[in-house]
Order: structure tokens, then C-alpha cells, then sequence
């Protein structure tokens, strides 16, 4: 994969950079800047090296339309905070005004393009659609800089076919990401944890089927769980259900076994009368995990699976979490969430390489206090790095090589 350095001198030189500012908003209000802070080393190495640096990037899915409430707007004032210099938004992504903008800047400026998604070419399945429109953005660059981890799982026009028409490289981002998430797939210290969360076992089949003969131990919570217990044979009461996983699961359950993989299952779990929303009452009660009551819906990890699965975390060399494991933003069901990233925070301090996975998983230890360098890597990509712990081929980081 090529790197900033295999670009050259790039004094004067437009270099478009590909960065993920797919950052959560409320109205205008950006509340979680990780994304723009992950890529400020590559936009200041850039700018110090005298370069014009042109960034594009998507935010929501305006599905090939103006959004005007998806606009880049509150992206490019955070920039400027950022920075400490101006950074113009152009009204468009290639057209008059981009050009405009491009052609006015001096050495070390930076501008952001609009959103890439307010075009129907950017996602298009049709290649020579893409390639055609990649085109008309590569015209505005020398050189191109992939920096947008978020998005390298996906060939759309402005990671993917604009690579193929301008010198290309990784930015210091994806470089990063690369190098950490190698380094728990690659000959990983042992033991190496996977912990596992979020809502759906789907969404984490291709990680659990390549890590169950990579993997000393998986550790498994948050609404994914009760499929697992079910497959065990334990009512799993209003709670999160993927019936049509239990036979694949309980395909996993065996062959953890038959491979020496300890499966950490929680013991007991936190329920509530039903997801607490709207009018249902908060009125958590934990119970064992194979005694769920059957009009009661499991909505985090109870207080001996908090210690089990931080006790477990601590015992590792290698931790990979992604997924939470229960509803967080709700207090009384963010303590499971909470034990798991404090474990591998003290993991981290006892020595271990520790990966918080992105998506959720990142949003929750930022939104639970806890201070980015607790932990080794934060990934800035939720589902590029799950596909690169299901061993699959990135078309984005493919195209860099």
C-alpha cells in the first residue's frame, strides 16, 4: 500500500484527500468530532508540506440528492476551528464553484468540497457512470490521498475510481488503521479477546466464522447474545431474537469448542419490561441468564458478567471489542458497555494492544468519559473494520497498491 511519502514533493501540488466527516449531528450541532479530528495529522502534514489541499468527504444518505440538512456546512466550520485558518466550503462537489475555489487557493490552503453523496454517480453500481464522474473531480487534483478508513469497504467514485486516474496513496489515517487492525489479525500477541456486541449476530457473522480459529477467546454481549442463548436452550423472554441464525450459532457453539475457543456468554442480565422508549418505564432487574422472564426483554450484561467480561479482557494481549453491550445511551443500561471499556483500559495499562472497532463502540467510550488515549486504536471505520476482521479485500485499500 502507497504512503504520503511514495507521493513525492508536493509543494504546489492540488491534492484531493478523501477523508470520512460522516459525523453525528443535531440540527447543526456536530456532536462527536473524532472523524475530523482522525484526519487532521494527515491534513496538517499537507499543509506543511505546501500542498493545496482539497477535501472531499459524504455525511448521511441524501441518496444522490441536495439535502441542504446533510450539507457539509458545520464540517467546514469545525475545520477552520480546527486549523486556525479559513477553510470555504464550495457549493458543489466539481462543478463552477469547486473550480472557482481550487483555482484561487495559494500553498497550504485547504477546501472542502460538498458532500460527494449529493451526486447519484458517487454510489452508482454502474462502473462507467462512476468512472465517468470520478473523472471530472480528479480534474481538480495533481495527486489523491485516501484518508477516509470509514468508507475504504466501499469502490464508490471518490475513494475508489478517482485513484485509478491521479497518483495515489494512503493518507496517515488509513495507515494507521491498517497498521493496527494487522497487528490483531497478523500474528497477534496471545491471548487475543474478541469481544462482541451490538444488535444483530448477522451483522458479525463473517468476523465470528474468520475469527473462530484465530481467536484464544470471544466474548459475547449486547442484543446479539440472546440468539446465543436461545441456541443454548435458555428463554430469552421479549428480547432481541434472530431465529433464523439459532442453527448457525449453534453451528459456532461447536466448533468453539471442537477448536479450544473459550465462548464467554454472560451469566446474568439486566432486563427491563420492554425497550425503554415512549411510554415503558425504566425499571431494570437483574436476572440469571438462563432465567429470563418471558414477558421481559434483556437490555445489558448484569453485574457478574461486568467483572466476568472485564476480568477476561484484562487476562489478554490482544483485545478487539466492537459492539456494545446493551443500550448505553440509557444509563441504568450502559454499566455493561462502561465494565467492558474500562477493561480495556486496564488491559492497555498492563500492556496489551487494544482496539475499540469503531461505529457504536467508538461513540459510546467518548460519550462515557473515557479519554481516547485509554485505549491503544480507536477505529474511525465501523464496518471497514469488520470486514478487515472477516480477512476480506478492501476494493479502497486494494486500489493503493
Amino acid at each position: 500500500m502507497k504512503t504520503l511519502k511514495d507521493l513525492g514533493d508536493l509543494k504546489g501540488k492540488r491534492v484531493l484527500v478523501r477523508a470520512d466527516f460522516n459525523v453525528p449531528l443535531d440540527g447543526t450541532t456536530i456532536t462527536d468530532d473524532g472523524r475530523i479530528k482522525a484526519a487532521l495529522p494527515t491534513i496538517k502534514a499537507l499543509k506543511e508540506e505546501g500542498a493545496k489541499v482539497i477535501l472531499m468527504a459524504h455525511l448521511g444518505r441524501p441518496k444522490g440528492k441536495v439535502v441542504p440538512e446533510l450539507s457539509l456546512a458545520p464540517v467546514a466550520a469545525r475545520l477552520s476551528e480546527l486549523l486556525g485558518v479559513d477553510v470555504p466550503l464550495a457549493a458543489d462537489t466539481y462543478g463552477e464553484d469547486a473550480q472557482a475555489k481550487v483555482a484561487a487557493m495559494n500553498d497550504g490552503d485547504v477546501v472542502l468540497l460538498e458532500n460527494v453523496r449529493f451526486n447519484p454517480e458517487e454510489t452508482s453500481k454502474d462502473a462507467a457512470e462512476r468512472a465517468a464522474y470520478a473523472k471530472k473531480i480528479a480534474a481538480l487534483g495533481d495527486a489523491f490521498v485516501s484518508d477516509g478508513f470509514g468508507v475504504v469497504h466501499r469502490a464508490q467514485g471518490s475513494n475508489y475510481d478517482v485513484a485509478a486516474d491521479l497518483p495515489a496513496a494512503a493518507g496517515k489515517l488509513v495507515e494507521k488503521e491498517v497498521t493496527a487492525l494487522s497487528r490483531a489479525t497478523v500474528n497477534p500477541e496471545r491471548p487475543l479477546t474478541v469481544v462482541l456486541g451490538g444488535s444483530k449476530v448477522s451483522d458479525k457473522l463473517g468476523v465470528i466464522e474468520n475469527l473462530l480459529d484465530k481467536a484464544n477467546r470471544l466474548v459475547i454481549g449486547g442484543g446479539m447474545v440472546f440468539t446465543f442463548l436461545k441456541a443454548k436452550g435458555y428463554e430469552v423472554g421479549t428480547s432481541l431474537l434472530e431465529e433464523d441464525q439459532l442453527e448457525k450459532v449453534k453451528g459456532y457453539i461447536a466448533t468453539a469448542e471442537a477448536n479450544g475457543v473459550e465462548l464467554v456468554l454472560p451469566t446474568d442480565i439486566v432486563v427491563n419490561a420492554g425497550f425503554p422508549a415512549g411510554d415503558t418505564p425504566v425499571t431494570p432487574e437483574v436476572v440469571a441468564a438462563d432465567a429470563i422472564p418471558a414477558d421481559k426483554m434483556g437490555l445489558d450484561i448484569g453485574p457478574d458478567s461486568q467483572k466476568l467480561f472485564h476480568d477476561k479482557i484484562v487476562d489478554s494481549k490482544t483485545v478487539v471489542w466492537n459492539g456494545p453491550m446493551g443500550v448505553f445511551e440509557v444509563p441504568e443500561f450502559a454499566a455493561g458497555t462502561r465494565a467492558v471499556a474500562q477493561g480495556l483500559v486496564d488491559a492497555t495499562k498492563a500492556g496489551a494492544f487494544t482496539i475499540v472497532g469503531g461505529g457504536d463502540s467508538a461513540s459510546a467510550v467518548r460519550n462515557l468519559g473515557f479519554p481516547e488515549d485509554g485505549f491503544s486504536h480507536i477505529s474511525t471505520g465501523g464496518g471497514a473494520s469488520l470486514e478487515f476482521l472477516e480477512g476480506k479485500e478492501l476494493p479502497g485499500l486494494k486500489v493503493l497498491d
